[in-house]
Parts: C-alpha cells; sequence; structure tokens
C-alpha cells in the first residue's frame, strides 16, 4: 500500500480478531492489517479495513503514522496479489475514542471504500496503548464499480 505525498509504503498481511473480538494488528510496526472477515480492497461493495501500528512499545515508528499528515484528497494505491492495483481518495480523517468505534466500519454493504486504522491519543500508560483511533476514509478513484 502507497500514499505518496505521506511517504506510507506498508506491506499488507491478513489478520483476524482475538478471543475478545477485538481485530488483531500486526506485530511489524511495517506491515497494515486487512482485515481478512471483510470485503477486500477493490471489492464493489462494503469497507476494505486496513489497521496498522502509528508507533510500538520500544518506541519505534510505525508506517501508520503516517496518517496523520494524510488530507482530503490524498491518493493512496493498494497492490493486490494477482490483480490490477486499486487507487482511492481521502475524503475523511477523523479521530474517535477506541470504544466510540461504530460497526459501519466494517460494513459488508453499500458503496465501496478503504478505511485505515491506527492509534490515536491521548496514551494510557496504565492500560499499556492509547485511548483513541485515528480512521482515515477513502474512496475508489476513476470507477464506478470495482470486481468482486
Amino acid at each position: 500500500m502507497l500514499a505518496p505525498r505521506t511517504g506510507l509504503d506498508a506491506r499488507i498481511s491478513l489478520v483476524g480478531v482475538t478471543a475478545r473480538g477485538d481485530m488483531t494488528v500486526p506485530d511489524d510496526p511495517a506491515v497494515a492489517g486487512w482485515y481478512r472477515h471483510g470485503p477486500a480492497p477493490g471489492s464493489a461493495r462494503g469497507s476494505a479495513v486496513l489497521v496498522g501500528h502509528v508507533d510500538t512499545d520500544t518506541g519505534a515508528l510505525g508506517e501508520f503514522l503516517a496518517l496523520y499528515d494524510m488530507r482530503r484528497g490524498d491518493r493512496i494505491e493498494v497492490r493486490r496479489a494477482g490483480g490490477e492495483p486499486v487507487t482511492y481518495r481521502v475524503v475523511l480523517r477523523l479521530t474517535v475514542p477506541k470504544e466510540a468505534l461504530p460497526p459501519s466500519t466494517f460494513r459488508r454493504s453499500g458503496p465501496p471504500a478503504l478505511i485505515l486504522i491506527t492509534c490515536a491519543p491521548p496514551y494510557l500508560p496504565e492500560q499499556g496503548g492509547y485511548a483513541s483511533n485515528l480512521v482515515v476514509t477513502a474512496e475508489p478513484v476513476g470507477r464506478t464499480q470495482w470486481p468482486t
């Protein structure tokens, strides 16, 4: 996945959910995780959700730190194995408390979208993580229908 203006350049791996139902995140901060139980990037319907680290416990910066620099109109290209790359355009960036991430983020129907999620301040040391999520929403560019 590339977002040239922000310098985002992340490999993508599959992720699922924990026993508690939380979406997993790849251990490697250079890798984005695609939520395998939802639509894939380039699907004709629903939200393709990718997650990644903003940083690590050791202080290393993650590829998804670039989400903080994204703005409306930025292009994101998702390279797909065995398929044409899919290009998206950022339409929204917002911060929400982790517990307020709406279930509609993971929708399987409706217009196609790419949703990128990373952690956002404040950092809560007593909980070992961030209190919020930064969510970037992008829509496909150049086509009205994508292959499924």
